[in-house]
């Protein structure tokens, strides 16, 4: 009896604060709108989860950046000067401008996305302050599946990506296929299909199952299944429109955000586990329509050695270069210890 009160006494103040809510509507740019993150958890979470919690009184529009002509790189230069209100894209595409975005996503540094989330937490405050200084709230960080490599011919193991031709999603993965002795290529997401059935790349890499949701399996052969990275989305929002809203609403809006952000990170785990059971057809495939046939390459401790080697002898050393001093003295303090390389 007890239970049930308290669930009722839950849910009346539930309903008691979404009738305290002004009405609201949000203008979203989501992240790329054929993979998981955009389609299972953004889209509905703006267009269901916030009018049915707040009894109809929050509302939103949302499109992914992509269906805007965007590669993603420009959403944070966008959102600075108030032509984004709320937007998501991958940190890896703002390397370029802004070293910070790799600190919590060098390849190698979090083997599970259990480790990934705690590096992030760590190195969340040193981006929320930096992207404060150009008038960007930062509202969360989550991550698509682990991000493995994707390659058109057998391989056998991680040193055989050496010497191929790999489509990476942002500089510190470039950093690694470099160090794997492999050409980094720059590539928007959505030129990877055409780019490896036509030889334009030998290897990409994104997550496990995004791969399979952009139908990477259609033009390669072999998926390695050691993780890289885990390519985590920045959630944001112009400062100026947040602090015109209300309030309640700002109030509202971190805590279903916060419920978003640890939704999206429950689910990489088993979407990694789900992205190669479709990709290889072998296991249980959550998705509809055919598997695919790759050949799934294992992780092996040669595999592991190299890409610990990788990362010490030159992702680290890049970055800390690019970063800065200041930049670099709040990683060696944040996350080093946690990743084992302090």
């Amino acid at each position: 009896m007890k239970s049930i009160m308290t669930l009722a006494l839950v849910l009346a103040a539930g309903t008691a604060m979404a009738q305290d809510l002004p009405q609201t509507d949000l203008k979203v740019v989501g992240s790329l709108g054929m993979l998981s993150i955009y389609k299972g958890f953004e889209q509905p979470f703006y267009t269901m989860t916030l009018p049915e919690v707040s009894n109809g009184k929050v509302t939103a529009e949302i499109q992914p950046f992509n269906e805007f002509g965007l590669s993603g790189a420009e959403i944070m230069r966008l959102t600075e000067n108030g032509t984004l209100q709320f937007a998501s894209t991958p940190m890896g595409y703002l390397i370029g401008e802004n070293a910070i975005n790799a600190g919590n996503d060098l390849p190698g540094i979090a083997p599970t996305a259990e480790k990934a989330r705690e590096i992030t937490e760590a190195w969340r405050p040193v981006v929320a302050e930096s992207y404060a200084k150009n008038g960007v709230k930062l509202l969360a960080i989550y991550p698509y599946s682990a991000q493995v490599a994707y390659c058109n011919a057998p391989i056998e193991s991680l040193a055989d990506l050496s010497g191929k031709k790999i489509r990476a999603s942002g500089a510190a993965v470039a950093d690694f296929i470099e160090g794997l002795g492999g050409t980094a290529v720059s590539m928007a997401f959505g030129e990877v299909v055409q780019g490896l059935q036509k030889g334009v790349v030998d290897c990409a890499i994104t997550g496990a199952m995004s791969g399979f949701d952009s139908k990477w399996y259609e033009v390669s052969t072999h998926v390695l299944e050691l993780p890289i990275a885990w390519s985590p989305v920045a959630h944001v929002v112009n400062q100026q429109v947040w602090d015109g809203l209300d309030p309640a609403i700002q109030t509202f809006m971190t805590e279903q955000i916060a419920t978003l952000e640890n939704d999206v990170w429950a689910a990489a785990e088993l979407e990694t586990a789900q992205g190669f059971a479709c990709n290889t057809g072998e296991g249980d495939c959550p998705r509809e329509g055919a598997p695919g046939s790759l050949t799934l390459v294992q992780t092996g401790d040669a595999d592991i050695a190299l890409r610990d080697e990788i990362l010490k002898k030159d992702v680290l050393p890049a970055f800390l270069e690019q970063c800065g001093d200041a930049c670099a003295a709040e990683w060696q303090a944040r996350v080093a210890p946690l990743a084992g390389l302090n």
